[in-house]
């Protein structure tokens, strides 16, 4: 058993760089995606939101294929890293519905705030990250746990590239077990029980974690009540 723990943990170690480097990189570009899709400039916005509109309209499976394979195919230039693929597809499909996220949530303040801001002699960027910035983030943070949790679960759809995540690693014990010789104890006990168990077992203890670590965060938050 011990060596199937020692390759769930080191696919789980994957799944957890997949899933810190998605954020890292996704939550500021979503930022970016938000600011043009409420840009005044009419082309941009509407690019911008035709583009997220593709995102979040095609699974994120696909788009692993697309990044993973099309350079290769129409320009002739392959991916070398399976890793990189993974991270451009994670993080644009993220900042993606990040941006939403972020568009919901400055929408909800009520203008007045903003001109109550212009009124005290505030620029509209001093308005935003003094008066509106801090109520955005409170009111964004239940929707944003949702996706975070939702990025760790989809960690595991890097499968399908050959990436060698906690999933990979545990169906690969499964296999073993189902070709081992008719030994009913040894197969159920480390074929199927012990892969799956563990596999789930990380999945929920970190997300498990992660719901700790927001509701926290909510409670500090709560003297935005407005």
């Amino acid at each position: 058993m011990s060596d199937v723990l020692d390759s769930l943990v080191g696919g789980f170690w994957l799944n957890l760089q997949i899933f810190v480097m998605t954020l890292l990189m996704a939550l500021p570009l979503g930022l970016v995606i938000t600011f043009g899709s409420m840009t005044k400039f009419r082309p941009l916005r509407y690019l911008t939101r035709v583009f997220v509109w593709i995102i979040r309209g095609t699974p994120l499976m696909l788009q692993l294929f697309v990044v993973m394979y099309m350079p290769g195919l129409v320009f002739g230039i392959p991916m070398k890293s399976r890793m990189t693929a993974v991270l451009i597809a994670f993080v644009i499909n993220y900042a993606a519905y990040f941006s939403e996220i972020y568009r919901g949530g400055i929408e909800s303040i009520p203008k007045g705030q903003y001109e109550a801001g212009q009124v005290l002699g505030m620029t509209r960027s001093q308005v935003f990250f003094r008066v509106v910035l801090l109520q955005v983030v409170k009111r964004i943070t239940p929707p944003m746990s949702n996706e975070v949790i939702t990025l760790v679960k989809d960690t595991a759809l890097v499968r399908v590239i050959s990436v060698y995540e906690i999933i990979w690693m545990g169906e690969t014990y499964i296999r073993k077990g189902m070709i081992w010789p008719l030994c009913a104890e040894r197969y159920t006990k480390q074929g199927l029980i012990w892969p799956l168990f563990s596999t789930g077992l990380f999945f929920l203890l970190f997300n498990g974690v992660l719901t700790l670590l927001f509701g926290y965060f909510e409670k500090k938050m709560d003297y935005f009540k407005g």
